[in-house]
């Protein structure tokens, strides 16, 4: 008994913008044997009828939803998806890859725009941040400015070169060079450049990338940002609901965030624990949950503000408003500890490995923080910060609350049994 035939695997192809002429001979026979080409307009547009002549169709919009209905629609036919540049660098590869599995995909990579920008500028690629704005706010590239830093943007358009210079304007970064290149590749490639503080240029063609020589601009109000958690207060908008720098910095070590993962920060205040949380990498998630409808907005503008305007806000009270949230990594309670089920559904929706932190100021939240530890374990500690300010005429110490922290990290079920037994024992002998 003969097995069935395996599946023909969507070949993906990388163009460029020199079309046709730019692609190899493997490309070309994958592209010219198809049945079935999907791409967006301006991809189909440069392959020529009489090489090409496999149905044509069209992205729809949005993108995303339509990739199983379309490889569903032409299963069993040699499909070929066209990409701009390298398929799986912020291209539909990676929808595909996730769709149908690697094994399901042939994919034909092209020179990216990033490698070609590179290749004009003379920019090492490994020493080069790249910020996507296709599909995303403009916001993003704030948490990649720092000064003497390379940044390459990938455009959304032709509108995408004034709006950088104004966000580069706006958060401190007016003297930074700009150079604008357009259609990389091709015949028609182009360039031009100027300083995001004099920038006067008309929108060009909607096909660019725009290099940034981050310069910032000392005189300017904005408060100097670093690459590590503890930001200065003067950076975020708030009412006095703020974790404040030191605490953060104590704070975002113990929350220990790493790629990828996910952070509930209840009791949202200023947003200022999720939002650096999400400043660490690129790849990290958050979602904020506050009950103030004010505070919620203005955790919505610290977000946009510093960089990561992806951090989700969720306005309600918990625990109810955790009903349906996805599973967090870790999880930080800065308000509210005291409201009944808070601290048990912050528990449960953590999985083994999971790491809970806990921040309270109040003798009443300190006891449940208390018991807590004698329970679970972990790490219960009395942050304590000093300010020098002027006394008269000379200098002395002015004492800050102190805040007493609990962090711990959730053991598998059968050890966390034997150690609340342990704690009944305790118990039971005082």
């Amino acid at each position: 008994m003969s097995s069935a035939p395996p599946p023909i695997p969507v070949t993906v192809v990388g163009l460029g913008a020199d079309g046709w002429a730019g692609l190899t001979a493997a490309a070309r026979s994958s592209l010219s044997s198809a049945e079935v080409l999907i791409g967006g307009p301006r991809q189909l547009d440069l392959l020529p009828a009489a090489e090409c002549p496999g149905q044509r169709v069209a992205w729809p919009s949005p993108l995303r939803p339509a990739v199983p209905k379309l490889m569903a629609e032409h299963a069993g036919r040699r499909i070929a998806v066209l990409a701009s540049g390298d398929p799986m660098f912020y291209g539909i590869g990676r929808a595909l890859a996730e769709e149908l599995g690697p094994r399901s995909l042939l994919v034909r990579p092209h020179p990216s725009s990033v490698s070609y920008a590179c290749a004009r500028l003379g920019w090492p690629v490994e020493d080069t941040e790249v910020v996507t704005v296709v599909g995303r706010p403009v916001a993003r590239l704030a948490a990649a400015l720092y000064d003497g830093r390379r940044v390459l943007v990938l455009s959304a358009g032709a509108a995408s070169p004034g709006e950088i210079a104004a966000l580069l304007r706006e958060r401190g970064f007016g003297p930074s060079r700009m150079r604008v290149l357009e259609q990389l590749g091709s015949e028609r490639e182009d360039a031009y450049e100027g300083t995001a503080d004099t920038w006067d240029h008309a929108p060009g063609d909607p096909l660019n990338v725009v290099a940034v020589d981050c310069r910032r601009d000392p005189a300017h109000g904005a408060p100097r940002l670093g690459a590590t958690p503890g930001l200065p207060d003067a950076a975020y908008e708030h009412d006095g609901q703020l974790t404040k720098r030191h605490v953060r910095a104590a704070t975002l070590c113990a929350l220990a965030p790493a790629p990828g993962e996910l952070l509930w920060d209840i009791g949202g205040g200023s947003g200022s624990i999720g939002i650096e949380w999400l400043r660490t990498h690129p790849s990290c998630r958050a979602v904020a949950v506050e009950r103030v409808p004010e505070r919620a907005a203005r955790i919505t503008r610290n977000a946009a503000a510093l960089g990561v305007p992806g951090l989700r806000v969720v306005v309600g009270a918990a625990p109810e408003a955790l009903a349906g949230l996805p599973a967090p990594d870790a999880v930080f309670i800065g308000g509210g500890l005291t409201a009944p089920g808070l601290l048990d559904a912050a528990w449960a929706a953590l999985a083994p490995g999971g790491r809970l932190v806990v921040n309270t100021v109040t003798l009443e939240s300190e006891a449940v923080l208390t018991d807590r530890y004698r329970r679970h374990g972990g790490d219960l500690v009395k942050l304590a910060v000093a300010h020098a300010v002027p006394v008269g005429g000379f200098t002395g110490w002015r004492q800050a609350m102190p805040v007493t922290q609990w962090s711990v990290t959730k053991r598998p079920a059968a050890r966390q049994a034997d150690a609340e037994d342990t704690h009944t024992k305790e118990k039971d002998q005082t």
